[in-house]
């Protein structure tokens, strides 16, 4: 079995290990502090006794994320359902190991998070990839998914807000692809991770809308600043629930009950820090695309999340653009770390200060008006020359 890096952790090391300052504009990480409140929680479970707890997770927990999607989609979650996993990774994990195997199919966006294809190649399973193009605003084509579900088919992923491009999937598309599931008998993974950043329209939880059929996907990570907390959770079917407990019991045994604790205090406390940060993104993302088409870039207006796809000229190796940039002092994404889709695009992270936005923008233009590749392909250059494997 051949598991391929992932391309974004390629720029991320190069930009680790550069020796002058580089704007981040790559990495998927708040750069927000955990709220105080949150920090507090986890101090004081520490200095309690610190032990195993249930494999499913805290009750208590389970119970206030439950009553969190019931009053944000007016969707059944009870404790049974709703499983509190080593961040959304873990849960997409576990439940892809519990219904995909050896030889199924698995169908994943494009351009998309590398690791729904890498957890299905894991498995020994194939990723089938459905396109979401510039051109359609990245919004998927339902005929395309139709004509893609074969009888080896056993999931279909969705993921909105979408991450690298900051679609909000259109509600009407969201119910479409849940009927395909329900009509074929397949399971919809709904990756949500970014359900409370949303700028424009608003989100739709697939599972509100057959819950036979949906198992979503949810974290602390992006709306809480929680990254290395590494605490998720997913609401699944009834019959699907215990296999995945189980899976989870076989991975890590449970999560760490002090970030469980912080967890708790994160989804019960004052839930103003949400709306502040989700401002600062849409703030952010006004910025980006103010700079972007106003030198002329004709780009896809971000709706979620806090990414923004910028197109390349036309022809441009992603990669291998992303590469040289951080010899200009900006790091970004490259598109062909996501799939086939986008193999001409940057993923922009806009988790990061209005200052270095306008910064990294600025150097990417006068890196693009003074030829980009082609006048200064010295990074690009050595890393082709030194063999540097393309992930994808």
């Amino acid at each position: 079995m051949r598991l391929p890096h992932s391309g974004i952790r390629e720029i991320v090391d190069l930009a680790l290990g550069a020796t002058t300052p580089i704007i981040r504009l790559e990495i998927g990480e708040p750069d927000f502090s955990t709220p105080a409140h949150v920090t507090e929680a986890a101090f004081d479970a520490a200095r309690v006794r610190v032990s195993y707890v249930q494999t499913a997770g805290v009750p208590a927990l389970r119970e206030a994320v439950g009553a969190r999607l019931h009053n944000a989609y007016g969707v059944a979650a009870p404790l049974e359902r709703v499983l509190i996993t080593h961040g959304a990774v873990q849960a997409i994990d576990a439940i892809l190991s519990a219904v995909v195997g050896a030889g199924d199919e698995v169908l994943v966006p494009d351009p998309a998070w590398p690791n729904y294809e890498m957890q299905a190649t894991l498995i020994g399973a194939t990723a089938v990839h459905y396109s979401l193009r510039p051109e359609d605003a990245f919004q998927p084509d339902l005929d395309e998914i139709r004509r893609l579900i074969t009888p080896r088919t056993r999931v279909i992923v969705l993921n909105s807000p979408n991450n690298p491009t900051g679609t909000v999937m259109a509600p009407e598309l969201v119910a479409g692809i849940v009927a395909l599931a329900v009509e074929n008998d397949l399971l919809v993974v709904s990756d949500e991770v970014y359900d409370e950043i949303v700028f424009d329209g608003s989100h739709v939880n697939a599972a509100a809308l057959a819950p036979d059929h949906v198992a979503s996907v949810f974290s602390f990570s992006k709306t809480y600043a929680m990254t290395g907390w590494r605490v998720g959770y997913a609401l699944v079917p009834d019959w699907l629930a215990d296999t995945v407990t189980r899976i989870l019991e076989l991975e890590s045994s449970c999560v760490s009950s002090v970030t469980q604790a912080a967890a708790l205090a994160a989804v019960t406390g004052p839930q103003e820090v949400v709306a502040h940060m989700r401002d600062a993104y849409r703030s952010r993302r006004d910025v980006a695309v103010g700079i972007l088409t106003g030198a002329g870039v004709d780009l896809v207006r971000p709706e979620g999340a806090f990414y923004l796809m910028l197109p390349l000229p036309a022809g441009t190796d992603s990669r291998l653009a992303a590469l040289d940039l951080v010899s200009a002092g900006v790091s970004f994404a490259p598109g062909s770390a996501f799939g086939r889709t986008t193999p001409h695009h940057l993923r922009v992270s806009l988790a990061t200060s209005e200052e270095g936005i306008r910064e990294g923008l600025s150097r990417f233009l006068a890196w693009r008006d003074a030829g980009g590749l082609a006048s200064a392909p010295s990074a690009a250059r050595d890393a082709a020359s030194h063999g540097v494997e393309a992930v994808r």
